[in-house]
């Protein structure tokens, strides 16, 4: 779910670092820099990079700029191929037969260990080039003048993907504003006494 559905889930952060006057002007480039590559050509499992928040397709901001009064907005997109792992055993038990078809031909009685590795990852790179990848979008919002972003996911592992990638394009680094860390925000560090004494509460 992205922030122009009807309900979004969202992880919030705030940047960590000072952000100098310099990459403001140099974030759209570094958006393009780390753009969004295609993988339909190849046989990789996955692949990531920035799109325009306005069409995921687009990976140079040709339908709309990335500023949006005071917000930066873009997407991450992440494509993936998923191939099933009943599959996997049909054409991997295929080659063996094949290899095992050889073997007799050459006067070999077994398979090694490490020629079974090989057909394995043989099997899955043919599979992977003859699978489309499936793709997903997360919207990014980032808060110019407060420094918050906003991040269209709760995915533990897509969200690492995101901060990663961010440190990555921009040099900066991400904390994400947890309940605890929004009411130090909010409230002052005079309360962190406190709030470390709260004792969660039984609704059963």
């Amino acid at each position: 779910m992205g922030f122009l559905n009807a309900s979004s889930s969202f992880t919030r952060f705030k940047i960590t670092d000072e952000i100098s006057k310099e990459l403001w002007g140099q974030i759209p480039e570094k958006l393009k820099q780390f753009g969004f590559k295609e993988i339909e050509d190849s046989a990789d499992e996955r692949g990531w990079g920035w799109v325009c928040f306005d069409d995921m397709l687009d990976a140079w901001w040709r339908t709309a700029p990335p500023e949006k009064g005071h917000y930066l907005t873009f997407s991450l997109r992440l494509d993936t191929r998923r191939i099933s792992a009943a599959v996997v055993k049909k054409h991997l038990t295929l080659a063996l037969r094949e290899e095992e078809k050889r073997n007799q031909e050459q006067g070999k009685k077994f398979i090694s260990r490490a020629r079974k590795t090989e057909l394995k990852e043989q099997v899955k790179l043919k599979l992977m080039a003859r699978t489309l990848p499936v793709p997903a979008e997360f919207n990014v919002a980032w808060n110019m003048q407060t420094g918050d972003v906003f991040f269209a996911s709760t995915q533990g592992k897509v969200v690492d993907l995101f901060t990663d990638y961010f440190t990555l394009t921009f040099d900066l680094h991400l904390e994400q504003l947890t309940p605890y860390s929004l009411a130090l925000k909010l409230l002052g560090d005079e309360v962190q006494t406190k709030l470390d004494s709260i004792e969660p509460t039984s609704f059963a």
